[in-house]
Parts: structure tokens; sequence; C-alpha cells
């Protein structure tokens, strides 16, 4: 039997806990096959509509998005593993069949991911359930191996 090749480890998140947890095992898994992550955080319905109502600023969803990628950061840092970030929106307004899971694993195909950290238990904070929509989606479609946390 083949041994399972991981070069690149995809982790959605959305500043939830179950998300910083979610990255945990990441890191855990690129540190066991030498791989790197890419942690993707996708925001949400709710915030997105804002933005597009100009009810918060991208500015602040930025800084917000930021503060929590650079706790994630940390994680990466303190077990040796490489990690780069990205944003994506979950929902749009204008494209109606935009879904977090199809932007999770679009984007893992994208990055030629080999593996997907997937959240799926759910979020403490109601407005960060975009990664609890996505889990069942990304669980039934993906490509990739995927661990669901």
């Amino acid at each position: 039997m083949a041994e399972l090749e991981v070069d690149l480890v995809v982790v959605p998140i959305d500043g939830s806990e179950e998300s910083r947890t979610a990255v945990e095992y990441a890191v855990t898994v690129a540190d066991q096959y030498d791989a790197s992550v890419h942690a993707l955080y996708i925001l949400g319905e709710t915030t997105v509509r804002a933005i597009d109502r100009g009810a918060v600023a991208e500015e602040a969803v930025a800084d917000d998005t930021k503060a929590f990628s650079e706790a994630v950061t940390e994680l990466a840092a303190e077990a040796d593993v490489d990690l780069a970030t990205s944003i994506a929106a979950g929902f749009s307004t204008d494209v109606k069949t935009l879904h977090p899971g199809g932007v999770v694993l679009d984007t893992a195909e994208q990055l030629d991911a080999d593996f997907v950290v997937m959240p799926r238990e759910p979020t403490t904070d109601a407005s960060s359930d975009v990664l609890e929509t996505a889990a069942e989606y990304v669980l039934q479609y993906a490509s990739q191996p995927v661990l669901s946390v």
C-alpha cells in the first residue's frame, strides 16, 4: 500500500475557537509529513453583507482577520511549520452559487493541496458559522483526504 504523501495542508478558518483547534490539527499533520499549511480565512454571509452595505469597513474586517491570522501564525511557528494565509468571501450577493464549501475546495484545488483539515463542530459564536455550513459540503466533495475536527 502506498504511503500518503502530503506537501500542503489547507485549513479553513473563520475566527472561531473551533477553527483555531483545526489549525492545531493541520499544523500537527503538516509537522508529521514535513509539509506546509495554508490557512484560508473565509468571510461569512453576515460579514460580506455588512461590507456590501457599507455597515462595516473593509479595513475593520482586515484588522480582525489579521489579528486571528497572527495567532494562527504563532501556532505554526511553534511547530516550525511554514504557513501561508489568505482571505476569501464564502458568500456573495452577486454570485448566487458561491458557497463556503466550494470556496474551500476551489482553493485546495488551486493550491494543489494534498490534505484538508476541516472544523466541523458547531461554532460557539453565532456570527462565525461559515465553516459549520461548509463542513458537510467539503466532506462530500473533496478530492483530497479530509480530517474533520
